[in-house]
């Protein structure tokens, strides 16, 4: 091939449902995981030599090499076991943002632009969908569910999982997405933009009263999600989506 030949794309693809997190996933895996992998591969190795030269005649000291390679292994097995619940969790949180993304396809139909995984300032949003009823921050949350009758319930103004208050509150989280992507959109545009959020938790049930409890934000389940948008009264010219839209995008390529 030519050294002076070009990518025939012209700019970088969008990013896909859960990107971030696949990212961290294969971080963890090539920068930890197997690190100690290669360390306790090592050992064995050198523990199997060994032992070809103890059952040979030769002069060797497999039972030294063997300790090694057992504490190698028990320090490995100590250090992966960890990792592997978080690879889980993270890998529970892209299927989540992957089934959600699904749901919001169905809004193409419509004329609406989906952007996933939208990268902020030290977050991510997981999901934008930019339309004439107007422009929503979608943050997914798909927790593990206590056995029982579990639910996402409010109680004395604040969200509630399966009956406890979540150590971070998913609220504010939104919330802060919702005021950065006004305010970004304002400053690349000039204008102000209306910005609505939604919090959805796949798999769960969301008691009804807590759908329209805070402002400016629904929380629901991710299937009820496309018709609450549908249902919208529209705000939006269809050139002002098309320019928030290739702001957005603008905006995604040149974060890299």
């Amino acid at each position: 091939m030519d050294s002076k030949a070009m990518s025939p794309l012209k700019g970088k693809p969008l990013r896909l449902p859960g990107q971030s997190l696949d990212e961290q996933i294969q971080s963890i895996v090539d920068d930890k995981v197997l690190t100690y992998l290669w360390y306790v591969g090592g050992f064995a190795l050198i523990a199997v030599m060994e032992w070809i030269g103890y059952l040979t005649n030769s002069p060797r000291r497999p039972w030294l090499y063997t300790c090694l390679f057992v504490a190698a292994l028990a320090y490995a097995a100590w250090k992966i076991i960890p990792l592997r619940r978080e690879v889980q969790a993270l890998r529970l949180g892209r299927d989540g943002e992957r089934a959600v993304g699904q749901y919001l396809e169905r809004l193409r139909t419509s004329g609406a632009h989906i952007l996933h995984d939208l990268p902020g300032d030290g977050f991510n949003l997981d999901h934008v969908v930019i339309s004439d009823r107007g422009i929503f921050v979608i943050e997914t949350k798909t927790w593990s569910k206590p056995k029982g009758d579990a639910k996402i319930g409010l109680q004395d103004g604040e969200l509630t999982v399966a009956g406890r208050k979540p150590d971070r509150d998913p609220v504010r989280q939104v919330q802060a997405q919702m005021a950065w992507l006004a305010r970004t959109l304002e400053e690349m545009t000039g204008k102000k933009w209306p910005v609505r959020g939604a919090l959805v938790f796949p798999g769960w049930f969301v008691a009804p009263d807590l759908r329209n409890a805070f402002e400016g934000m629904w929380v629901l389940e991710p299937k009820a999600l496309p018709s609450f948008i549908a249902h919208e009264p529209v705000r939006l010219q269809r050139s002002d989506v098309y320019l928030a839209n290739s702001c957005l995008v603008r905006w995604i390529r040149s974060a890299g």
